[in-house]
């Protein structure tokens, strides 16, 4: 039985004979926020990393530093996954790098929040081209060596917003309820294959996005989830890592972590 990360003296997680040792992992959106953690969970489990940023090099640099000082490989490749060409790109320079990718974890996201009335065509563009275009263009690309494997994980990062709606969130939501669907659709394809498909819906988490929300809105927010705290990053990623190291008879499912704000 192969064991999980280790703690060396200097008190350092270390990567030696971890559960996903000889696997390839590409994480989009992986500079910062829940990406960056998905991407360091994998990584400690043993998987060649794929950082995909679109304009924090300098972030995606330092997290391949850190993944490198503990013995572990990664890549970084930079793509505006809102094309289709680069989605292909950053998949091809991953494969080529690292090794066929086995691990897919479609995380890039934007939103442009604003009310229907008020929203503009290329915001309501913008948003389905990276949430949920890319997606399409990312999963299809790391496809067939998967296949060929007979063993493939791709997980997709939905959000509770794709589950409920929110106001000023039209184009964020739909991205995010299609994704949702567009898993149990592959999910249903692909399991003869070896290869499971799942989305992860996150509620509020603690990045980057939700530090811009306004003090009192955060207070209300936070008012409404039953477990009365905002979520962490690691959290998410630890859900990630046991759909690729434990969650063997788990596909096509949406996978709910926010605190009990929608059941």
């Amino acid at each position: 039985m192969s064991k999980s990360p280790e703690t060396s003296a200097a008190g350092k997680e270390t990567i030696e004979g971890a559960r996903l040792a000889g696997k390839v992992a590409v994480v989009t959106g992986s500079s910062r926020g829940i990406g960056r953690a998905i991407a360091r969970a994998l990584a400690l489990e043993g998987a060649a990393l794929a950082i995909h940023y679109c304009r924090g090099e300098e972030q995606a640099a330092s997290l391949a530093r850190e993944i490198e000082e503990r013995g572990g490989r990664a890549r970084i490749i930079q793509g505006d996954l809102s094309r289709p060409e680069e989605c292909h790109k950053v998949l091809t320079l991953a494969a080529r790098d690292l090794g066929a990718v086995d691990i897919l974890v479609n995380n890039a996201g934007v939103n442009r929040d604003r009310t229907l009335r008020k929203m503009t065509a290329a915001e309501w563009d913008e948003v389905i081209h990276t949430n949920l275009d890319s997606v399409f263009h990312c999963t299809k690309t790391a496809l067939e060596p998967m296949i060929a494997k007979g063993w493939g994980r791709i997980i997709n990062i939905a959000s509770i917003i794709g589950q409920t709606g929110a106001l000023g969130q039209a184009n964020y939501a739909a991205s995010k309820a299609a994704v949702i669907a567009f898993t149990k659709s592959v999910a249903q394809e692909l399991a003869r294959f070896g290869i499971t498909v799942n989305a992860i819906c996150p509620g509020f988490v603690e990045t980057d996005m939700l530090s811009t929300m306004p003090p009192q809105a955060r207070e209300s927010v936070k008012g409404r989830i039953p477990l009365g705290r905002f979520g962490q990053a690691d959290e998410v990623a630890r859900l990630v890592r046991f759909l690729c190291t434990e969650g063997d008879w788990i596909t096509g499912a949406q996978l709910n972590i926010n605190g009990g704000q929608f059941m």
